[in-house]
């Protein structure tokens, strides 16, 4: 369902280091860096249309409002709960803020692991990984 999308943020230094992080732990590589944008994963084209792609802006003037934050959410997939697990402990450990820690949500279905982080700029960032194991 997610073709692409860009994620604003303040401080472009911070939010680098916490989504190379995340990213790395994911599976997902980088393929452009400028001085004020980073892209990571891979563009869809009219050949093959099964991809994901994520870019971060710089916006210094874009400061959000807490009503703001608290309704950005976004869930990128892991291919396995070990890379759930890593996202988390690697968004920590780059200045992410746990936002659930990661495990089942059986409300959403049995097998549905995930984990919840705020990023620098209180973006709220998933991993989840859709498989029973």
């Amino acid at each position: 369902m997610l073709d692409h999308v860009s994620i604003s943020v303040c401080n472009f230094a911070t939010a680098t280091r916490f989504y190379d992080a995340v990213f790395a732990a994911l599976a997902v590589p980088c393929v452009w860096r400028e001085p004020e944008a980073i892209g990571y994963g891979i563009r869809n084209s009219g050949q093959d249309d099964q991809h994901s792609y994520v870019t971060i802006r710089h916006a210094p003037d874009a400061l959000p409002t807490e009503f703001d934050v608290a309704g950005r959410h976004w869930c990128f997939r892991a291919l396995s709960r070990s890379a759930v697990d890593r996202f988390h402990a690697d968004g920590r450990a780059a200045g992410g803020i746990c936002d659930g820690a990661p495990g089942i949500r059986p409300h959403y279905h049995a097998s549905y692991y995930a984990a919840f982080l705020r990023d620098p700029d209180g973006n709220r960032v998933e991993a989840v990984c859709h498989s029973a194991v």
